[in-house]
């Protein structure tokens, strides 16, 4: 029987070249290390490849999908195969919850945030795309989500960059190869630097990435 997928990204299908893509930012690492503080036990729910497991703690990985799973680097223990909205773990199980870049996938985003409340005893970190405290982007993140090249447009045109990008797995094969033609053309002529090339020296970005941390009495 075919396992229904969780969230609405095929990661199956689109989930390429994570691990060498998506690599953890240390500016970004060590905010998300200051907001675990003194946790020894973490679960990272959605961690697929594992960006920003600390490498000094105790992590349990969480990763629904077999081809992020498959991407984990050597050094990292195996994933557990489950998903945020039913966490294999008892009541106050571990230090300290850790969400990547991955709560805009889950099937019930609220629900799986009272899972991640329910098992940790401690902080619960959430990296996404909205919320509470700015996460400002340097112009060299390594981390490759889609605004990570907000100063480097000519990225987009490698085929590598944009597997490792859910948003383009919502966007049909002719609008891609359009949006791709029309950026290639902008950047031949120079039309792009005449527009946004400001953002080329423009050392942080303040977009739509935010942390999250919740304690225990909140």
């Amino acid at each position: 029987m075919e396992k229904t997928r969780v969230g609405d990204f095929d990661y199956e299908s689109h989930g390429q070249g994570y691990a060498t893509q998506r690599r953890a930012d240390p500016r970004i690492a060590s905010l998300v290390n200051v907001a675990l503080g003194s946790a020894r036990t973490i679960v990272n729910v959605g961690a697929g490849a594992g960006s920003y497991e600390p490498s000094d703690r105790y992590v349990l990985a969480v990763e629904p999908s077999p081809a992020m799973r498959a991407q984990r680097p050597v050094n990292l223990a195996p994933a557990v195969d489950a998903s945020a909205e039913e966490l294999p773990l008892d009541d106050e199980a571990v230090d300290a919850a850790m969400a990547m870049a991955t709560v805009h996938q889950w099937s019930n985003a609220e629900r799986g945030l009272r899972e991640l409340r329910r098992v940790s005893r401690g902080p619960v970190v959430v990296l996404t795309f909205d919320g509470v405290q700015t996460v400002p982007v340097p112009t060299d993140c390594v981390d490759g989500f889609t605004e990570a090249y907000y100063a480097r447009p000519e990225s987009f045109l490698d085929p590598a960059v944009r597997r490792s990008q859910s948003v383009w797995g919502f966007i049909d094969q002719t609008a891609q190869r359009r949006a791709i033609a029309t950026l290639r053309d902008d950047l031949d002529t120079g039309r792009w630097d005449e527009r946004y090339g400001r953002w080329r020296t423009t050392p942080h970005f303040e977009g739509s990435l935010r942390l999250i941390v919740a304690q225990p009495d909140e």
